[in-house]
């Protein structure tokens, strides 16, 4: 077998399709989540908290005064631990998601409680007729 067949064999396979879906999906999903945390809810948490903005939170290494993130980057090295907090709300929020629309899938990949037993049909008149002849002649 030949490299290229077998890379389109790998390729093709319905693993790696879904796959390759999948990461796509995942990485647009990712940025909706990201908007919903950055737009949405660190705004309602800063405010919560007084008016807090995790973005502008940061350490400036170098030394040099700095009002913004942006600027402090400019001037030098910075631990940014203000993104770092957004990220992990993030990561706590996306992990929450797919936790939910797994268990969501499982619920509906979980075979259904198998039927209870029919109740047995009614014994027909005709046999019911022959049991008691049967019964009588053993007297």
């Amino acid at each position: 077998m030949s490299i290229g067949s077998e890379f389109k064999e790998f390729a093709l396979k319905g693993n790696v399709v879904d796959l390759a879906v999948g990461v796509i999906i995942g990485g647009a999903f990712g940025k909706i989540v990201d908007s919903l945390v950055g737009d949405v809810i660190m705004p309602i948490v800063g405010k919560v908290f007084g008016g807090l903005d995790f973005s502008n939170h940061f350490i400036q290494l170098s030394g040099a005064p700095a009002a913004t993130l942006a600027e402090a980057k400019k001037a030098g090295a910075v631990i940014a631990y203000g993104n770092f907090i957004t990220i992990a709300v993030n990561f706590v929020i996306l992990a929450f998601i797919i936790f939910m629309m797994v268990k969501q899938i499982n619920r509906m990949k979980a075979e259904a409680p198998p039927a209870p037993p029919a109740p047995p049909a009614p014994t027909p008149e005709d046999v019911m007729l022959l049991r008691e002849i049967r019964d009588s002649l053993k007297r």
